[in-house]
């Protein structure tokens, strides 16, 4: 058995088994391979390597000049590797004694409403029909924090709107990471520029293919939209609104949870909006709320300083 089949094998029992997102698996190769670089390196077998070797890849990444979080998440990886090797060639896990760098803990960057509305007015183009779909998408990604690659893979099934207590609401169902859906309302301004899409420009991509499309967002060639394509998007508006460099989609997700947060809205809400399976990993957005409190406390208290 070589390091080549038995990754190959890893990240099918990932793609099969375990139905993985496409985009997990990729990063999972992409470590991998950076591994097997390594193992190349020092003419080393995979099969037969003790901790120490694992403490030499890591001087080999830090030699790269790779972030602690990067190693750490390459690490991740070698150890999940390991433990389907053990099991399934009874292979010697070198990993067990294996711990993580710390690093330290970054706070997301959350936009201001008004840099928000600021980066979808910028997507408008007059006379431009592609332009009725930007705005559509970046409304989407502040109304409903969804992550880049949940917002392309809506279908057009995706969206409803259901009665609830007398009161119509649109919703949209979102597919996250491990093939996890939910379901998140659809706020009225992006219900608004999702219908402008509809009605006006995803008919005229749609009818550039022909074949049907279940994709709600398409490509000029009237298929689904890429991941590529919308980070684009984004990246234009930033550049539109002297942003470039501070944005990215998955701010759009930060400054979501942020502004739910400053709202009012129950932390164990937006674990549920955010499709977060621990509250843990959403309380990190409480911290900038926090941070807002002190900052406002400390300039206006008589006797904060």
């Amino acid at each position: 058995m070589n390091f080549h089949t038995a990754s190959t094998n890893y990240l099918n029992h990932l793609r099969i088994e375990r139905a993985l997102a496409t985009n997990t698996i990729e990063s999972y190769q992409r470590d991998l391979g950076k591994f097997a670089l390594f193992l190349i390196a020092g003419n080393e077998d995979f099969s037969h390597l003790s901790p120490t070797h694992i403490e030499a890849f890591e001087v080999f990444l830090k030699d790269t000049k790779m972030s602690g979080s990067s190693i750490n998440r390459c690490i991740s990886a070698l150890k999940g590797f390991y433990r389907y090797c053990a099991l399934e060639y009874e292979i010697s896990n070198p990993m067990t004694g294996s711990t993580t760098l710390k690093t330290p803990r970054r706070l997301p960057k959350a936009l201001s409403i008004s840099e928000i509305t600021s980066l979808i007015e910028s997507a408008k183009r007059e006379g431009d029909p592609i332009s009725l779909r930007d705005i559509a998408i970046l409304e989407i990604l502040y109304s409903t924090g969804a992550r880049v690659s949940e917002v392309i893979g809506i279908n057009f099934a995706d969206v409803a709107t259901q009665d609830l207590e007398g009161e119509r609401i649109s919703v949209v169902k979102l597919r996250g990471k491990g093939s996890k859906e939910r379901i998140v309302p659809l706020g009225k301004f992006a219900f608004v520029a999702l219908d402008d899409y509809l009605v006006r420009t995803r008919p005229l991509l749609a009818a550039k293919n022909a074949k049907s499309e279940s994709a709600l967002f398409l490509n000029s060639r009237g298929k689904r939209l890429s991941r590529q394509s919308a980070w684009q998007i984004v990246l234009d508006a930033a550049v539109a609104t002297g942003l470039e460099g501070k944005v990215s989609p998955h701010v759009f997700r930060h400054s979501y949870a942020t502004h739910l947060l400053d709202g009012g809205a129950d932390i164990r809400v937006v674990q549920e909006l955010l499709g977060h399976s621990s509250v843990t990993t959403t309380q990190i957005y409480t911290l900038i709320t926090i941070d807002k409190v002190r900052e406002s406390y400390s300039s206006a208290h008589p006797r904060a300083k």
